[in-house]
Formats: C-alpha cells, sequence, structure tokens
C-alpha cells in the first residue's frame, strides 16, 4: 500500500477522501496527518485567506477541475440570481462526470470522467464526450449499446448492489440507465465541502 503518490498527498493535504475510493480511506488511517509532517508536528494556523484558498483547492480536486474551469464556473454562478454558494454546488452536481458518478455507475469521479472522455455514455441518444455538460432535468443517460458488455460495469453494478442514489436522480442499474428526475437538492450535494469560504476567496480576489 502506497501512502506518497500524488493523489494519496492530495487527500493527506485536505484531510478528506477526496476520490472516494476505500484505499484513500486506509492512507488517512494510516497517515491522519499533512504530507510532509510526523505524527506529532504541530499544525500550523492558516490564515483567514488560506483556509479560503485551502478549501477551493479542496473543490477543484474533488471534481477534477482546472483553476480556469472552477473560476469561471464562479462567474457564471455569481451573476445569476440567488445564493452564488448553492448556485455553484450545484453546477458541479450536475456535470455528467458527477452525475454518472453519483448515480453509482462508477466507483470514483475519476473514473466516470474516463467513460465519458471515452465516448460510453449518451444523453438523449446522442454520444457525449465532455465530462463537464450539465445535465437538465428530463434528460436520459445510458450507457452506449456498444460499450454495455464491457467487463468494467459488472463490478461496479455488484458493489454498489445496496446504494441509495440521491433522489433527484432515477437509476436502472439493470438496463445502465440514469433519468435527471429533478434539480440537486442541497441535502443531497456533498456537504464536506464549505462554499463560503469559497465564494468569500473569490469575492475578494
Amino acid at each position: 500500500m502506497k501512502y506518497t503518490g500524488p493523489k494519496a498527498r492530495k487527500v493527506r493535504r485536505h484531510g478528506v477522501n477526496i476520490y472516494y475510493a476505500d484505499k484513500y480511506d486506509k492512507v488517512l488511517q494510516r497517515k491522519p496527518y499533512g504530507p510532509g509532517k510526523g505524527p506529532k508536528s504541530q499544525q500550523s494556523r492558516l490564515s483567514e485567506y488560506g483556509q479560503q484558498l485551502k478549501e477551493k483547492q479542496k473543490a477543484r480536486d474533488m471534481f477534477g477541475l482546472s483553476e480556469k474551469q472552477f473560476s469561471n464556473l464562479y462567474a457564471v454562478a455569481s451573476r445569476m440570481t440567488g445564493q452564488t454558494g448553492d448556485i455553484l454546488k450545484r453546477f458541479l452536481e450536475e456535470r455528467l462526470d458527477n452525475v454518472i458518478f453519483r448515480a453509482g455507475l462508477s466507483m470514483t469521479r475519476m473514473q466516470s470522467r474516463q467513460m465519458v472522455g471515452h465516448g460510453l455514455f449518451t444523453v438523449d441518444g446522442v454520444r457525449v464526450t465532455r465530462p463537464s455538460y450539465r445535465v437538465r432535468v428530463g434528460q436520459v443517460i445510458t450507457v452506449r449499446a456498444q460499450s454495455r458488455s464491457s467487463p468494467v460495469f459488472p463490478p461496479i453494478v455488484t458493489a454498489h448492489d445496496k446504494y441509495m442514489p440521491p433522489s433527484w436522480l432515477k437509476v436502472d442499474t439493470a438496463n445502465l440507465k440514469i433519468e435527471v428526475s429533478g434539480e440537486p437538492d442541497q441535502k443531497d450535494m456533498d456537504q464536506s465541502i464549505d462554499m463560503r469560504q469559497i465564494i468569500e476567496f473569490y469575492s475578494r480576489n
């Protein structure tokens, strides 16, 4: 078991399993302190700006976005009516790669991002290869007919046998199909992200 790879270092830096793979839970159990530090190291106190920056970086790493992608999403959310943090969080949830992950048809967001990039899914019958594609209510996401026999899906479906997807997604695992039945509800979104810190970070820049 490796504890020093780039992903393991990010998980340890954030103190949260941002990739959701079981092996990173073991990383945090084995080394619940930041990279380059020991178990007896004193935790340095971050400034307010440092805390905001760290929270923004955590959300970026969790969803696999570049700084440009993330700041562009914030810019769009900030121009809309309503709470910017809630809107930004909804935008993240509505990404196609996240929807596939949240529906239980992939083990991690990284895996779902690769699946979409390889063209394994269609939206309303149209092949989509852009992980950032934002889904809308009423759309149906399915695995392409040519990809349904792929050996990648049976172990994923088995692993999620008792998994409960969020209420805004209707999942038919037998047919590898997802229906977007509503908009993401705040209670269904990832609660480990402090959007207030992120909004404050961008507001001061």
